[in-house]
């Protein structure tokens, strides 16, 4: 018997097991990556992610639609704001899944080229002893040579190779190439995209009608270049807005619904250049030497003239609005007169485009501004303008103000031309006229052609993947007897080959005397007369069953 203490000391000097190392966890991190099954699931959430780019307005595109959100849902929008939600194609999660998708499908394809590469300098495999029991099958009496139906074959395209009496054909290699190129362009079009964020830029601006715009930095409400870009890279050109043309069903079932946008401008393509007249139509953008300015989104800019309390003009131009209402285009604004004396002032503006009374209220009916009012809420005090932080010039604190006179929540509307005078001689507001605003996108990005070549690429490859077959035929001559046997290499294509199979057979046979004796199914195999059709799997095979 042995002692405890005994058990305990033959228990010390066995060996452990050894772990997996740090260099083992990295090879085992590594192979995971690079699967197909791995690259499957990040592609899955590559495109899960872009979702949330489509359901809320992002940043990036429409700034505007943003500030709408903020204040028409402040809290869901914080909430939102912090999962990146508004900026969705620049967050860091998204980035994280396209770092990982590209390196995930660059360790899968290219060991998968080196092994397709191989495959075909390999020649097509002898032809097994018995090719009736090949799952098609065909014997025949004819005067047929080796060379006669190796040329017959190499006239269908199939690689041939030559034995004594027997000749080895096959072909649908085209099948492996195109489900190489399918994936290889996966790995271009996110290289270029990643060289586009890397080396473009966009940037969004609102421009009122009349007013100009110039392609620089400080000239954008919002800009977002890549890291490889500087003041220097940016196209100098420029434009003036002429003006803006929104058209809309005016009457039957479909009433206000808009036909079209247009908008006409005046473009420089560089300072020395001539103006020409373009018209910037949604999904017809502005090109100036590979800079794209895509038309957005359009608002009204109502125009007033504000006076102080000392008869000063204190104001006096056109305040972009926002559309709370996209059926009708009813929309907000707010004017900030932060150099009225003696008090500041700030407005909040509801512009009607087209105002109908609706008892004691005004409403707007049409998108269109056929009869343009505005109602007019005024306030006075510290606009808070002078604290450091920044506001919005969509949004009127209120908290340090008060409202000049009695305020209604349905004040009379102000039509073009009216003036309204403000209580405690705080001075007037006249409503002066109308424009419109449209807000554009500028783009620049050198891998949008790239991108566009690689997506073609995908889908020829992606039609080559999915159509080709991958088949092999064999014929073997002894005598007058000629038998011919034929397998495919790709589930699920049979039926198809039988038919090609049986063409095969025809151009083989010429004048053959008698008839073929054709099987679809072995009835037996055995493991002397063993097929060649299932041979080692090799990395490109196993991939392209993947």
């Amino acid at each position: 018997m042995t002692t405890k203490s005994e058990e305990t000391e033959v228990t010390e000097r066995e060996p452990r097991p050894a772990g997996l190392g740090v260099v083992g966890w990295l090879r085992w991190g590594w192979r995971t990556l690079t699967s197909m099954r791995t690259a499957l699931i990040l592609l899955f959430l590559f495109a899960l992610g872009s979702v949330p780019g489509s359901i809320y307005p992002q940043r990036g595109v429409d700034p505007g639609r943003v500030a709408q959100y903020f204040e028409n849902s402040p809290t869901e929008a914080e909430w939102l704001d912090r999962f990146w939600m508004f900026d969705v194609f620049t967050s860091p999660w998204f980035a994280a899944i396209y770092l990982l998708l590209f390196l995930s499908l660059a360790g899968c394809v290219f060991p998968r080229v080196v092994v397709h590469f191989k495959e075909l300098r390999r020649k097509p495999p002898a032809a097994p002893r018995n090719l009736n029991r090949l799952p098609q099958s065909a014997s025949f009496e004819s005067d047929l040579t080796v060379e006669e139906a190796a040329a017959r074959l190499r006239r269908d395209r199939f690689r041939v190779v030559t034995g004594p009496d027997w000749v080895g054909a096959e072909k649908g290699y085209l099948r492996e190439t195109g489900n190489l190129l399918f994936h290889i362009s996966l790995l271009a079009l996110l290289f270029a995209v990643g060289a586009g964020a890397l080396f473009g830029y966009r940037g969004n601006v609102l421009v009122v009608e009349g007013e100009g715009f110039a392609n620089t930095v400080a000239a954008y409400d919002r800009f977002i270049p890549g890291q490889q870009v500087s003041a220097e890279s940016l196209q100098p050109f420029s434009f003036t807005l002429k003006d803006f043309q929104a058209t809309y069903v005016a009457a039957g079932e479909k009433r206000g619904q808009p036909l079209d946008y247009a908008a006409t401008l005046s473009v420089q393509d560089t300072p020395s250049s001539r103006p020409r007249d373009v018209e910037l139509k949604v999904n017809e953008p502005l090109d100036v030497d590979g800079t794209l300015t895509y038309l957005l989104g359009h608002g009204y800019a109502p125009t007033f003239k504000v006076t102080d309390g000392k008869g000063h003009t204190a104001y006096e131009g056109a305040v972009p609005c926002l559309a709370n209402d996209q059926a009708t285009y009813t929309s907000e604004c707010v004017i900030k007169v932060p150099d009225a004396q003696p008090d500041q002032l700030g407005f909040l503006v509801r512009f009607l485009p087209t105002t109908v009374p609706n008892g004691d209220t005004w409403v707007s009916v049409f998108p269109g501004a056929a009869n343009p009012t505005v109602q007019v809420f005024p306030f006075s005090g510290d606009l808070g303008l002078k604290s450091g932080q920044p506001q919005s010039v969509y949004q009127l604190d209120t908290d340090n103000l008060k409202p000049l006179g009695k305020m209604s929540t349905q004040p009379k509307p102000l039509n073009v031309g009216d003036t309204l005078e403000l209580a405690d001689g705080a001075g007037t507001i006249q409503f002066t006229g109308v424009k419109e605003w449209i807000s554009l996108q500028t783009a620049y990005d050198p891998g949008r052609m790239p991108a566009l070549i690689a997506a073609a690429a995908a889908v020829l490859g992606l039609v080559l993947s999915l159509t080709v077959q991958r088949r092999r035929v064999w014929v073997r001559v002894r005598g007058r007897q000629v038998t011919v046997g034929g397998l495919t290499r790709t589930e699920g294509g049979g039926a198809s080959f039988t038919e090609e199979f049986a063409e095969i057979v025809t151009k083989l046979r010429g004048a053959a005397p008698s008839e073929p004796s054709e099987r679809s199914q072995p009835e037996d195999r055995s493991e002397d007369d063993s097929v060649p059709d299932r041979e080692p799997v090799s990395p490109s095979n196993r991939s392209a069953e993947e």
